[in-house]
């Protein structure tokens, strides 16, 4: 199949969103929890979240455009706060159902029968199943020109993930917690380690390395 402009834009809306989403390959499946400040939650599934730096911790994410009333956005924009919290097979079909349009007044945990988590004071709620999450705390945000997205920037203030995934050098196993990947905007999959390597360098190839046998 070879496809240009024209021929992109001539495709059926549905099948463009399904054929487009895969094009980038595997993505993170994490669910993004946050409330209003009357504490009125909001679970969203988000495959668009992505590293930015490490010093000081930041991650992105895209949302759609604020043309229509976007719960996650919205409540993001007005506490400043959320949670980032991983997907797992264990919750894989109700992490999906999150993507269906509730009204404001329905929260997706009671919709859902995911579990609301509170920790330390912080200001949004944790999906409890989830075995990695982050509290996030809103540093920037920006309406991108070319297609009217909001891109959200925020600074991790908060960490819980067990101790046992994480290694004495700072690598965490994410496939032992049971991470998920998405593909296309349907399709749920486990991960396979195919192998670890070294830091590389011009002057050296890289080696074989294996944390989990550490």
């Amino acid at each position: 199949m070879q496809l240009k402009t024209k021929q992109i834009e001539a495709l059926d809306d549905r099948y463009r969103a399904l054929f487009i989403n895969a094009l980038s390959g595997f993505k993170s499946a994490n669910m993004i929890a946050s409330c209003d400040q009357k504490k009125n939650t909001n679970i969203a599934i988000f495959t668009s979240v992505f590293h930015i730096g490490s010093n000081p911790p930041l991650l992105g994410m895209i949302s759609r455009p604020h043309s229509v009333s976007r719960d996650t956005l919205e409540n993001i924009l007005e506490t400043q706060h959320y949670t980032i919290n991983h997907a797992n097979e264990s919750i894989c079909e109700k992490t999906h159902q999150t993507s269906a349009r509730y009204d404001k007044k329905i929260s997706e945990f009671r919709a859902t029968g995911l579990s609301e988590e509170w920790h330390d004071n912080f200001p949004a709620p944790f999906v409890k199943e989830s075995r990695i999450q982050l509290g996030m705390e809103l540093r920037e945000h920006h309406q991108l020109a070319a297609n009217n997205t909001i891109m959200i920037i925020g600074e991790i203030t908060y960490i819980n993930i067990k101790d046992d995934i994480v290694h004495q050098d700072g690598y965490v196993d994410i496939e032992k917690s049971g991470s998920i990947a998405v593909s296309s905007l349907d399709s749920y999959h486990r991960t396979d380690l195919i192998t670890q390597l070294s830091y590389a360098k011009p002057e050296k190839l890289s080696e074989q390395i294996n944390h989990r046998k550490k």
